[in-house]
């Protein structure tokens, strides 16, 4: 008994110290931490830093080492680092999608109370608060621009609508976006749907 809270101890200082060096704001999931010790080990050293109050449970196996604001307390990770928490790391990629990839760059005010994912990987949803965050597996195809402003902008006009993307709407993008990276969108262009086509080239000349 005696060994086992001894291994039980220095788990626990080892996924606390893990955890520590990732700083504050991260979010993870037990599996991160099969490096250190067994899945049943690991769960109860996350139990007990949960009742210490130095990490929080969002939603069932998903954790966070929160930010604290002086004023506010804790704050809330961000939809990103939740969703890279839940594809963990089988290498996966996520692309944000939606009302979400709209809101990212400024096209819409909307902050949706579902905010949703593409993922190459497993789908899966969990409900944090009033938020919940769906990752929704999809085609390759989709996930070609995943991780680029190509990608992100591509979902944040599928979910507008070729008829809502106005001359305001564009000189908001190339206000907000550097001409370098707009540049960058030509790469792209024969991956996105045809009526896109006009807007990539009007981003990328800095002509609206």
């Amino acid at each position: 008994m005696k060994k086992h809270q001894k291994n039980l101890n220095s788990v626990d200082s080892q996924i606390l110290e893990a955890i520590s060096s990732r700083g504050r704001g991260i979010v993870f999931v037990p599996t991160d931490f099969l490096d250190l010790g067994n899945r049943q080990t690991v769960d109860i050293v996350l139990h007990r830093l949960v009742q210490k109050g130095t990490i929080r449970r969002l939603a069932r196996g998903l954790y966070d080492f929160p930010e604290e604001h002086p004023i506010i307390g804790k704050l809330q990770p961000s939809p990103k680092k939740i969703a890279e928490a839940l594809v963990g790391r089988d290498c996966t990629r996520i692309q944000p999608a939606g009302a979400y990839a709209a809101n990212l760059l400024g096209l819409s005010e909307q902050i949706p109370a579902k905010i949703v994912f593409l993922t190459d990987g497993p789908s899966r949803m969990v409900k944090i608060g009033a938020t919940t965050i769906q990752l929704r597996r999809t085609t390759l195809k989709n996930m070609a621009m995943a991780g680029r402003l190509s990608g992100l902008l591509v979902q944040a006009l599928r979910e507008l609508g070729k008829e809502n993307i106005t001359l305001e709407r564009l000189e908001h993008l190339m206000k907000i976006v550097p001409l370098d990276q707009r540049r960058e969108l030509l790469k792209d262009i024969r991956l996105v749907p045809e009526w896109m086509h006009s807007i990539f080239r009007k981003l990328a000349e800095g002509t609206a």
